[in-house]
């Protein structure tokens, strides 16, 4: 098993979950201390790689790595969870950032399955990729971190497709509010991002912006463990009858319940509402 983004959070948990289970996991890493730390953590059936998802360089390397390991046998699954994120209103948002944020979100996702779908055609493997239930409940200023999450939707479905006739299973695990470092990294990256815009970004959106930041502090400290996630993936990588999207959270259910029902207005008043702010549509 292949475990991208597995520094910390779902990508950590999911590492060390999979190697109790007994896999032979790969878990990807961008420093060397990292990669040590996780090796601390698990048995000699784990074993750390440094890759970065936005650099060809590491994923042919590391493509090389696992190749040699598993041999004639392939690779039993490819678990696409490296992922970043950050607020923004659009009308300020660098666009360098949104390009280097769907390089990571949607690009090095696909770059990664691509260099290791002939391992994942050889075992008659796994993929799951990681999405979010921003990409089903759009709130306002989180329009990059939903766009990019919406492409790994449809990527997904498309690969699914193309690869079933293949014997590679692909599915999705569409997650709701997870405990996981990834809220405190998302703050901080916004907040960089967001003090080099000028006053009138602040005067247009600066209330309800901060509102939204607000509640995504909140969801980010009362999520589900990340382990409820770790337990869907493998549901997802072994399981006989395995599901083409997971959802995990009961706001991920929620919010798909609710975008199934609701329409047009009365759409926008109740994510509106959710978030707190009570803008007339």
């Amino acid at each position: 098993m292949l475990v991208t983004g597995a520094s910390t959070g779902i990508g950590e948990v999911t590492a060390l979950y999979l190697d109790r289970l007994g896999f032979k996991v790969f878990a990807t890493v961008r420093k060397e201390r990292d990669g040590d730390m996780l090796s601390s953590k698990g048995s000699e059936r784990l074993t750390p790689i440094l890759l970065d998802v936005t650099d060809k360089d590491t994923i042919s390397l590391a493509r090389k790595q696992v190749t040699r390991a598993v041999g004639d046998s392939g690779l039993l699954g490819l678990i696409n969870n490296a992922g970043v994120g950050f607020t923004s209103p659009l009308e300020f948002v660098p666009l360098e950032e949104l390009r280097q944020l769907f390089e990571v979100n949607v690009f090095g996702l696909l770059a990664v399955t691509q260099s290791f779908l002939p391992l994942l055609r050889q075992a008659q493997g796994r993929i799951v990729n990681i999405s979010s239930a921003a990409s089903i409940f759009v709130a306002p200023f989180h329009g990059p971190y939903a766009a990019s999450k919406w492409s790994v939707n449809a990527l997904s479905k498309a690969l699914r497709l193309e690869l079933r006739p293949l014997h590679v299973q692909v599915s999705l695990i569409v997650c709701g509010s997870i405990r996981t470092p990834m809220w405190e990294k998302a703050t901080s990256l916004s907040k960089r991002i967001t003090q080099r815009y000028p006053t009138d970004a602040w005067t247009l959106y600066g209330s309800r912006y901060k509102k939204l930041r607000d509640y995504f502090s909140k969801m980010g400290h009362t999520g589900v463990a990340p382990e409820v996630v770790s337990r869907s993936i493998a549901h997802a990588l072994t399981a006989k009858r395995v599901k083409n999207t997971y959802f995990v959270g009961s706001d991920a259910r929620l919010f798909t319940i609710a975008d199934k029902l609701l329409f047009g207005a009365m759409r926008e008043w109740v994510i509106l509402r959710s978030i707190g702010l009570h803008d007339r549509i």
